[in-house]
């Protein structure tokens, strides 16, 4: 089923005008529908903490006024004239980028969020013809048939969101480093990333243990599937957790005391961060020299391992577990987040705004 859009399609969205100003209600033109292109109509939109990170310019490189949303649920509107993948009606997702040059090798690998050109991110980002992208506290969205994935009938739509951020941004390196029967895996901070991280980590078969500052999350830790938790906060944890892990999954934004945890690592593990503190780390080499250890970082997924992911979230009855809030109560979120007030994502009602 073929619906051609050949007019700009004008898009209520919440945007800030510069860093820290509050979110305002505006309008602005999505592009019309090219051959490969899919009008999706936006029911849910995620909040990440990156969202807060951008549309603050604690990153620097931000560009005004924004629309963040990388965490984007809705329903095909209208496709263009070449789509194969989508109809009319059917569920879908938008993740964090919209368009790599699908050329170098790591677009032909399925690792185009590594593309050597640079990735098109959903917003705060220029695609290829110099405009400047919004992301998806919007009513609507054209992206690329080939950046766009399907969201199972299993999950519902404002859960699935969170899983185009949070859920691709853990099950890929846990994938990646192997995380499965047998392995012994930590996963840092129980937040919007970690919360989902322990699900995955248990759904792949690892043995998994929460590290977070206080204990007061423990029974959530363990109704998500954690065998074990731990407070970071408590001297003895890291005396008692020495050399424990194969793989430490780091999803806190602040900055951690590095070699503490490069300790509980066994021979050759690794420590792998994805949550992005605004200051830089320090840790001491031999922390990593005297246990063959590694330091590593990892970025969302491709789009095949992202419907993988999906999939995987249906087959095994992950979920986020989520907060819907209206349009006008964003700016709400954000201070909320910065207080680690929710449990453990907000998601936008796009149908609200």
């Amino acid at each position: 089923m073929c619906n051609q859009h050949t007019n700009t399609t004008p898009t209520r969205v919440l945007s800030v005008a510069n860093a820290k100003a509050p979110f305002e209600t505006t309008t602005i033109e999505r592009r019309a529908l090219r051959p490969d292109d899919v009008l999706i109509d936006i029911k849910f939109s995620g909040i990440c903490h990156s969202d807060i990170h951008s549309a603050f310019d604690e990153w620097g490189g931000g560009m005004f006024p924004m629309v963040p949303g990388h965490e984007i649920a809705g329903v095909v509107e209208a496709v263009g004239q070449n789509v194969t993948k989508y109809a009319v009606g059917d569920r879908v997702g938008v993740g964090c980028f919209v368009d790599s040059c699908g050329e170098c090798e790591y677009c032909l690998a399925g690792d185009e969020q590594y593309c050597t050109k640079g990735v098109v991110q959903t917003y705060n980002s220029l695609d290829y013809d110099g405009e400047q992208t919004y992301g998806g506290y919007s009513q609507k969205i054209v992206v690329k048939e080939g950046f766009v994935v399907r969201i199972p009938d299993a999950l519902e739509m404002d859960v699935a969101s969170p899983l185009l951020c949070a859920g691709i941004t853990t099950y890929s390196p846990l994938k990646h480093w192997n995380v499965g029967p047998g392995k012994k895996v930590a996963i840092v901070g129980m937040g919007g990333l970690g919360h989902v991280a322990i699900q995955f980590a248990h759904a792949m078969g690892a043995e998994v243990t929460v590290l977070s500052r206080s204990m007061n999350k423990e029974s959530e830790a363990l109704s998500f599937g954690a065998d074990h938790y731990f407070a970071t906060s408590n001297e003895e944890t890291f005396k008692e957790l020495a050399g424990r892990f194969d793989v430490i999954l780091n999803t806190v934004s602040a900055n951690l005391e590095v070699d503490a945890y490069l300790s509980l690592l066994r021979i050759d593990g690794t420590l792998v961060n994805v949550g992005a503190p605004a200051e830089p780390d320090q840790y001491s080499v031999f922390s990593l020299i005297m246990g063959r250890r590694s330091i590593a970082g990892s970025l969302v997924g491709g789009i095949k391992e992202t419907q993988e992911m999906l999939n995987f979230a249906a087959e095994h009855k992950i979920a986020p577990q989520i907060e819907v809030i209206n349009a006008s109560q964003v700016d709400e979120a954000y201070e909320r987040v910065l207080k680690s007030d929710v449990r453990y994502r907000f998601v936008i009602d796009v149908a609200t705004l």
